[in-house]
């Protein structure tokens, strides 16, 4: 059992015991909380392991293609080798490409056997409804005395620390600073999560959920918008040819 996720254990622990499991659960959640680790034990608690167990990653952490659904189909069509639960783990489900998810939807409309879908995602509502509706959501939540990852806590705060130098400079200097960015090495998906989570932040401290000495002159208003241009624009840059450069030049505009 992961430590800090003792009810998600317990809910399914019963389910399984009554034999009430379901064939596909939407584990949403916080990134780097212990999600795929959870569907992972929980897979092996209830006997299915390799090679009824299929990982489903994204491909280069970017997007989940058709060719992965596909292959997940095919792993599906086989009997189970121990017997068990045949089970598929898609991490970061919300990758998946238009093409994929639909593609997908076909196997959570003819769930065969003794099959359960596990789709973790920190980004849920990027998957389509007609998949959402069709799976039994599990909130995670960030357990007490979690420790996030350092480096990348680390990574985040050099990538704060840059951009606090220009979201209120001059375009000329926003711009600057967006030329000088390797969007091959710098993943822009990164730089869109550290400013919603700054401005996030932001609006927590402004209707006072948060205290900051910290003063700052946005609006609660521009503050929202500027979270759902941040939404849209990760959506576009993942699902689309977007351009990553042109995305942090608009949001930087905006800002």
């Amino acid at each position: 059992m992961i430590i800090g996720h003792e009810k998600q254990w317990d809910f399914l622990k019963k389910k399984f015991e009554r034999n009430e499991l379901s064939h596909t659960y939407l584990f949403a959640g916080q990134d780097q909380i212990g999600k795929k680790l959870f569907a992972k034990e929980f897979s092996e608690f209830i006997g299915c392991r390799f090679p009824d167990l299929m990982i489903v990653l994204p491909e280069n952490g970017k997007e989940i293609p058709i060719s992965k659904i596909r292959e997940v189909q095919k792993f599906l069509s086989y009997k189970s080798y121990n017997g068990g639960f045949k089970i598929v783990v898609v991490d970061d489900a919300h990758l998946m490409n238009q093409e994929a998810q639909s593609c997908f939807l076909k196997t959570l409309e003819e769930p065969k056997g003794s099959t359960i879908l596990f789709l973790i995602s920190s980004k849920p509502d990027m998957l389509l409804p007609t998949i959402s509706s069709r799976c039994q959501a599990v909130k995670f939540f960030r357990p007490k005395n979690f420790q996030p990852n350092p480096e990348k806590l680390a990574k985040e705060q050099i990538i704060l620390s840059e951009l606090l130098k220009v979201i209120n400079s001059e375009l000329s200097e926003k711009f600057k600073y967006v030329k000088s960015i390797d969007f091959e090495k710098q993943k822009i998906g990164e730089i869109l999560e550290v400013l919603q989570k700054y401005f996030r932040q932001l609006l927590l401290v402004k209707i006072g959920v948060l205290k900051s000495k910290e003063n700052d002159s946005y609006p609660v208003s521009k503050i929202k918008k500027i979270i759902n241009l941040i939404e849209a624009l990760n959506f576009q840059t993942l699902f689309t040819n977007a351009s990553p450069k042109l995305a942090l030049e608009i949001l930087l505009m905006e800002i």
